[in-house]
């Protein structure tokens, strides 16, 4: 092969740039099934809500990121059963009044983030963190917050307020006890009925 004729540089162009294309495909590739395997559906929504695959990878991303810049920290065992003995009063309160018990319960969640090393920002920014770690909590929890606006509408009716509270409870849980927390056992996390919150 003639090294100084044009012919062999352009096959040699050539070839190094579908061997680029190749490896840039198989990363993409890459990128997409870690991306879907970490955050589920939400994948699949934020990929839908962009109307673009590579915008969302993008956004997904980002989020990753910035969650692994975060110091998250396990909740010691008195922080998650003081935590869980609010959570109890609280819930025992819904028959009386059902309508507070759905704005503490927000405040609850956001309380235990905090203490777990999350900003709390605005609800986007709070979704987007909680994804990463709890892709499956999260339209729970955008359903959750979505009762909680229509109640200070006034429009939530009482079952819409128990189904909050449940929303809301299994975002809590997660939370309180991480897969980073195995030394939390059950009884300081206090679980309780929702015997309450179903009556």
């Amino acid at each position: 092969m003639n090294q100084n004729d044009p012919q062999t540089w352009v096959i040699a162009a050539v070839v190094v740039m579908v061997l680029i294309a190749v490896a840039w495909a198989i990363e993409r590739q890459r990128r997409s099934k870690h991306l879907r395997q970490r955050f589920g559906s939400e994948y699949d929504r934020t990929v839908s809500a962009r109307g673009d695959r590579a915008k969302a990878e993008a956004e997904l991303a980002a989020r990753e990121k910035r969650v692994e810049g975060l110091k998250i920290v396990a909740l010691s065992q008195a922080d998650a059963a003081l935590f869980a003995e609010q959570w109890r009063v609280l819930q025992s309160r819904f028959v009386d009044n059902p309508k507070g018990v759905v704005a503490e319960a927000d405040r609850l969640v956001r309380e235990v983030m905090t203490r777990r090393g999350y900003p709390v920002g605005d609800f986007d920014s709070r979704v987007g963190d909680i994804s990463v770690h709890h892709p499956g909590l999260v339209e729970t929890y955008r359903a959750a917050q979505a009762i909680a606006i229509r109640d200070q509408r006034g429009e939530a009716s009482t079952e819409d307020l128990r189904k909050a509270v449940v929303f809301y409870r299994a975002l809590f849980d997660e939370l309180l006890v991480s897969r980073d927390a195995k030394t939390i056992t059950a009884s300081s996390r206090a679980r309780v009925s929702t015997k309450a919150v179903h009556q």
